[in-house]
């Protein structure tokens, strides 16, 4: 806009005023933009459109050809609130933060691990607590745990952009916080486990039921409903570890639907629509009392 002002000495009058009028209308241009935020397209649209990755069951998952579950409800509820209808889109875990920066969904709802890392980049509120959870064959013929150095040497398989995935991935400069058990295993001197990511959760369980993956790592719901769902082919051996909040991820500088969520979400708390979700799902024992903007610990 401003790059040609000085060029042109010839006609000074006409360069000011042509400047003036090309300034003021630079600003009308950008209050206009400026003003019309996400929620407001929202709002006008009728809609909130939510990527999420429906093989996490029970948080997000296909039923019928239907995407269902506990993220499911409470973003329903969500929009409620604000007014709006829920529409989710099924898409693979590791694209849905990308594809909220190029703005092709309002927000990402999918079991989202709220950490440092992920902060940077977006802003998360809130609305439930997980570790991660070891799933095994049924009897753990491996004797495997997540508290020792049993996971060493072993294949274990993980989903593809979570946070079990860099457990088991080398520490860099993209991710300082990466690798807790290949550094665990190194430590002990043993051999690193050998990382299996694959595309969504269901492939991660059948590695395991087939025996290309000695174990599972996966959020402590998640896996805890998969191990109750395989008929008594698998189990969780050990607690829980790791424990942190899930965020709903939403672009950064969105402030007004950002604290809209945060809002929806303590009011479904206050009218018990949210208790009434995690006794149906099955999850009440990580449920939230206090959600917030950026929660993560560290």
């Amino acid at each position: 806009m401003h790059s040609g002002l000085r060029r042109h000495a010839i006609g000074a009058g006409i360069s000011v005023l042509a400047a003036a009028v090309a300034l003021s209308a630079c600003n009308a241009k950008t209050t206009s933009r400026g003003s019309k935020s996400a929620l407001d397209t929202i709002k006008k649209n009728g809609k909130i459109v939510i990527a999420t990755d429906a093989s996490y069951a029970p948080n997000e998952f296909k039923q019928n050809g239907q995407i269902v579950g506990f993220d499911v409800d409470l973003g329903t509820a969500i929009a409620k609130k604000l007014g709006v209808t829920a529409e989710f889109q099924d898409v693979k875990f590791d694209n849905i933060l990308p594809a909220l920066q190029s703005k092709k969904y309002d927000i990402g709802m999918s079991s989202f691990t709220d950490n440092k890392q992920r902060e940077a980049s977006f802003d998360f509120v809130t609305y439930f607590t997980a570790g991660t959870g070891l799933m095994v064959k049924a009897g753990n013929p491996e004797k495997l745990s997540p508290d020792d150095l049993s996971l060493c040497g072993k294949k274990i398989a993980v989903e593809k952009g979570t946070t079990q995935e860099d457990e088991l991935t080398p520490k860099s400069a993209a991710k300082p916080d990466a690798g807790a058990r290949l550094d665990k295993c190194k430590q002990g001197g043993k051999p690193a486990p050998t990382k299996i990511s694959l595309d969504d959760q269901n492939a991660a369980n059948l590695a395991l039921g087939a025996g290309r993956a000695d174990a599972v790592l996966a959020d402590s719901p998640v896996a805890a409903y998969a191990a109750k769902e395989s008929g008594g082919k698998f189990v969780i051996a050990g607690n829980a570890y790791d424990t942190a909040p899930y965020g709903i991820a939403v672009p950064k500088n969105e402030n007004d639907l950002r604290d809209g969520i945060l809002k929806a979400v303590k009011d479904l708390i206050t009218d018990g629509t949210y208790k009434q979700l995690t006794e149906k799902w099955g999850i009440s024992a990580g449920a939230l009392t206090d959600p917030k903007v950026n929660g993560a610990s560290g």
